[in-house]
């Protein structure tokens, strides 16, 4: 449990220490850089308290040419709250902070919510089908909220974390869907397709990232523990080409063709897990 205690503890500590010194980030330009760098260290402090508190190995496979001066998609399969704190070890110093699309509802937990939006993270709708049936207007909240965060995104470089399958994946989940996947939920193509359109050049390759776990140990708990001893995590750089980017809302033949890449990608990483 000491684990789970000091991840706790350094998310409550940076939270509070954003919060503090926020609102003096408008007037002054070094709290303003504080502010910018203040979620590195919190995964620094992650990665050493996973060092200390556990001997879990993270293998990894990463393409060559990665750079912090460029800005990517990121995406990969969701199994366990520890995915976001393996992201962010695997990626440190290689790529920009990644960003993550994240449910309306985190908004409101206790300190991170807001702190994650001082970040500029997007928060998303996540309507069922029933619902925008009886309100289709309400589709359009995702894709304003998509749209200012990629406008962010043109002024610097960003890593835009998307977790496609919008769900971590479990059992239930899975026979629930019908998934044509062994190991994997069906994947969303729309925040992934709108984001590519109105971030357009300023992006130019989508990472895709599997997180391979032992089948016995993958929870947060069982991470926090130690039970984990070893997660292979495999990274996969594809060029964005120009047939990837077009009107996912009103192309009807585009739309289905963006779905029909992010299932080809979904069924390589099926295979590799």
């Amino acid at each position: 449990m000491l684990g789970f205690l000091l991840y706790a503890l350094n998310i409550f500590i940076s939270c509070m220490i954003v919060l503090s010194v926020f609102p003096f980030s408008y007037l002054i330009p070094q709290v303003k850089r504080f502010v910018i760098i203040m979620p590195l260290h919190w995964a620094n402090m992650n990665r050493a308290i996973l060092r200390l508190t556990t001997r879990t190995q993270i293998e990894t496979q990463l393409p060559p040419g990665l750079s912090p001066e460029k800005s990517y998609i990121v995406t990969a399969n969701h199994q366990s709250w520890a995915d976001i704190l393996v992201l962010f070890d695997v990626f440190a110093g290689h790529i920009p902070m990644l960003k993550f699309f994240m449910k309306q509802q985190l908004k409101w937990v206790p300190f991170v919510g807001l702190s994650c939006w001082i970040y500029g993270f997007p928060f998303l709708y996540r309507h069922t089908p029933a619902e925008l049936k009886k309100h289709p207007e309400w589709k359009q909240h995702d894709i304003l909220s998509t749209r200012k965060a990629c406008e962010r995104f043109k002024s610097t470089p960003g890593s835009l974390m998307i977790f496609a399958e919008g769900t971590r994946f479990t059992p239930a989940k899975h026979i629930k869907q019908q998934s044509p996947y062994k190991h994997l939920l069906k994947p969303k193509a729309g925040g992934m397709a709108i984001a590519l359109q109105y971030m357009g050049d300023s992006i130019q390759s989508l990472l895709d990232v599997t997180i391979i776990y032992p089948k016995e140990a993958y929870t947060f708990m069982d991470f926090c523990r130690g039970k984990i001893k070893k997660i292979r995590v495999i990274v996969r750089e594809i060029p964005l080409t120009d047939d990837l980017r077009g009107n996912y809302e009103n192309d009807r033949t585009y739309r289905q063709y963006f779905q029909n890449f992010l299932n080809t990608v979904w069924a390589e990483k099926d295979e590799r897990l």
